[in-house]
C-alpha cells in the first residue's frame, strides 16, 4: 500500500484556509481556480480540481443553478416514473430526434 502523505493548514475565523503548497502543485491549481470536496459514506472528504476545459458556460451555469436548487431542496427530487414518462411523452409527441445528426443551419 502506498505511503500517505499529509499537509496541514489551519482555519481562519471566517472559515478560510490556505491549500497547502504540494497539494497545489499535486492538483496543478492556479490562483482563481476552483476545488470540489467529495465525502464519501465512511465520511473520508476528497478534494480535485474543478476543470471546465472546453465547458459551454451557459451549460455549466445551468448546472451550478440545478445543483444549487438540489442541495437546498432535496425534497423536491422524484423517482422518474411511468406517469412521468407519460406526461413527458405528451409535451414531445412523436417527435423522431436522431442525436447522431448534426443540426441544419436553421436550427442553429
Amino acid at each position: 500500500m502506498t505511503a500517505l502523505t499529509q499537509h496541514i493548514s489551519k482555519l481562519t475565523a471566517r472559515f478560510q484556509t490556505t491549500v497547502p503548497s504540494a497539494v497545489r502543485k499535486r492538483l496543478k491549481l492556479n490562483k482563481g481556480d476552483q476545488i470540489r470536496y467529495g465525502i464519501d459514506a465512511d465520511g473520508r472528504v476528497y478534494i480535485e480540481p474543478v476543470r471546465n476545459e472546453g465547458g459551454n458556460p451557459a451549460i455549466t451555469a445551468f448546472l451550478d443553478s440545478v445543483e444549487a436548487d438540489i442541495m437546498a431542496h432535496p425534497e423536491r427530487i422524484r423517482v422518474f416514473n411511468g406517469a412521468m414518462h407519460d406526461q413527458l411523452k405528451a409535451l414531445v409527441g412523436d417527435a423522431d430526434v436522431d442525436l447522431e445528426q448534426p443540426l441544419s443551419p436553421d436550427d442553429e
